[in-house]
């Protein structure tokens, strides 16, 4: 049975138990625990389904939550520009940059999920809220470090309040638009991470031009104040009505193994993929993860529901997401590797001539065209189109813009390529996964959504510059530990050119396999979400007779 209740703008639809107070059967989510309620505000309630025209304010409200989202991309790409500034001023090593790059993902990639379920649990404008003051108070305590430890620890900091804002600006997202519109708002919402990738650079550039590198960081406070009155203002509280218990194990056992695995990614580079500092993190993240998975089959009250699982529609599109990340993560750390160190241009100049890429898809995401491909062609089409567009932007960087003697004409008609198909495949499979989850679990959505962003851009990173790393092995025979040692040890022009040669050779064996993965991820994503659109429509005639007979 089921209770309807009207509010403005919008229509609640919850479970109603036989028995007041009589708790749900283990394994259903969202029946455990619930009460029969008297009718809530318009502003505490989870609407499962709206009106059609969704939140009266929805698009103001976006513009908040893309607002208090670029504060969290913008620093990630700012700080990569002020890595020489660090290095001189705070007398870092190379271990003290990495860290203080890596701080940040490792706590917000742990966080993640954890963060997402809190959103569902205790109100999502509540953990904006809380995201947004974190972040700010992380910034200013970065902007005045005096060591790099400092630094380090508020970088931690920030990447607690990056986990929450990351999941709920999606999570609300789900909860104020309308099915008819989501894909829209989630293609806007995406863009902001391009707008983040190409204007980073060159505002972190400016500032620190102007002023010393303390202000990559105290510029986000304005911001984030802003968007703090602005998430009050506006933004309509939601979360999961059912009111589950907290499940502190699983989030104790999922940050452990996702840290783990995360760590084991960052460091494998540096110490060998078959070392002990990688291969002992990267058991312990399988196994507590595996922990994980089995802990909450057995709890009647899960962060994450295990039977989601079994939907192939959730499955094939977290496989599509997936391999998305891996090749666009992996490619662009080592494209600004060729731009660098086989075509010679400047950091910033290889910053500028990588800024088409986010520029298609910042552009194709406003006019619109992803969330009309997904209309005319169905979801299953577009994520084939999306991420063939992918898979043939990495070959023409690799085989038109590879090489010592490849041109910059093949590296951009392959990034305009490759920002296509982010823009075609990215939002579809983004609504994919959300819709596939119940709207109460949105914040666990968002939570996997950014997970698997994390993760996969670190695989990727990792597979990828592996690849690299044996084919530069195979062709030349050399100690040194990066392209520039190699050069710089090199006892002739002749070996120099050998180097070079062999380098980028390594990179478009790179971005062939990645390409490949990509190809072949989007058929099997596209046949698992064809097959899942096949199920519902079978199972939508039986469902409408069952309605229809209550």
């Amino acid at each position: 049975m089921y209770t309807v209740q009207e509010f403005p703008g919008g229509t609640a639809v919850t479970p109603k138990t036989d028995q007041p107070g009589q708790p749900g059967q283990p394994g259903q989510p969202g029946q455990a625990g619930k009460r029969d309620q008297p009718p809530r505000s318009p502003a505490t309630v989870t609407a499962t389904t709206t009106d059609p025209g969704g939140h009266p304010q929805r698009w103001l409200i976006l513009g908040v939550i893309c607002l208090a989202q670029l504060t969290v991309l913008l620093d990630n790409t700012v700080l990569s520009v002020a890595i020489p500034s660090l290095t001189t001023e705070l007398n870092a090593s190379t271990a003290d940059i990495q860290w203080m790059i890596n701080a940040y993902s490792l706590v917000q990639s742990g966080l993640l999920l954890t963060a997402g379920n809190a959103a569902d649990r205790y109100g999502r404008k509540k953990m904006l809220t809380a995201g947004l003051a974190l972040f700010g108070i992380g910034s200013l305590s970065a902007g005045l470090a005096q060591t790099s430890g400092q630094l380090i620890a508020a970088r931690a900091g920030m990447g607690v309040g990056g986990a929450l804002l990351m999941t709920t600006t999606l999570a609300v997202v789900i909860q104020i638009f309308s099915e008819a519109e989501r894909v829209k708002a989630i293609a806007l919402w995406a863009t902001v991470g391009s707008l983040g990738f190409a204007a980073g650079p060159l505002i972190g550039g400016v500032i620190l031009n102007h002023y010393w590198w303390g202000a990559i960081f105290l510029i986000n406070i304005p911001v984030a104040l802003l968007g703090l009155v602005a998430v009050i203002k506006l933004v309509p509280e939601s979360k999961n009505p059912q009111g589950e218990r907290p499940d502190l194990l699983g989030a104790l056992l999922s940050t452990i193994g996702m840290v783990s695995l995360v760590y084991a990614i960052i460091v494998g580079p540096e110490h060998g993929w078959a070392s002990a500092q990688v291969l002992v993190p990267a058991a312990v993240g399988v196994v507590v993860l595996a922990l994980f998975a089995l802990w909450e089959l057995r709890t009647p009250y899960p962060m994450l529901d295990m039977h989601f699982f079994r939907n192939p529609k959730f499955v094939g599109a977290i496989a599509g997401s997936l391999l998305v990340v891996f090749g666009m993560g992996g490619s662009l750390f080592l494209l600004t590797q060729h731009l660098q160190f086989v075509l010679g241009y400047e950091p910033l100049e290889a910053g500028l001539r990588m800024a088409p890429l986010a520029l298609t898809i910042v552009g194709l995401n406003l006019s619109g065209l992803g969330p009309k491909v997904v209309v005319k062609l169905g979801t299953p089409r577009t994520v084939v189109l999306g991420m063939t567009m992918v898979a043939a932007g990495l070959t023409s960087i690799a085989l038109l813009g590879g090489g010592t003697e490849g041109s910059y004409g093949g590296i951009l008609l392959g990034l305009v390529l490759f920002g296509a198909g982010m823009a075609v495949s990215q939002p579809a499979m983004a609504n994919a996964i959300m819709s596939a989850i119940p709207a109460e679990k949105a914040g666990v959505g968002a939570g996997i959504n950014g997970t698997l962003a994390e993760f996969g851009n670190g695989l990727g990173v990792a597979v990828l510059g592996a690849v690299l790393g044996d084919r530069f092995a195979a062709l030349v025979a050399v100690t040194a530990a990066s392209l520039p040692a190699a050069l710089a040890a090199a006892d002739s022009a002749a070996q120099r050119q050998q180097i070079a040669d062999a380098f980028a050779s390594g990179l478009q064996t790179s971005q062939l396999v990645g390409a490949a993965a990509v190809f072949v991820g989007g058929l099997v994503a596209a046949a698992m979400l064809a097959r899942a659109e096949r199920k519902e429509k079978a199972a939508r005639p039986a469902l409408e007779d069952e309605v229809g007979g209550r």
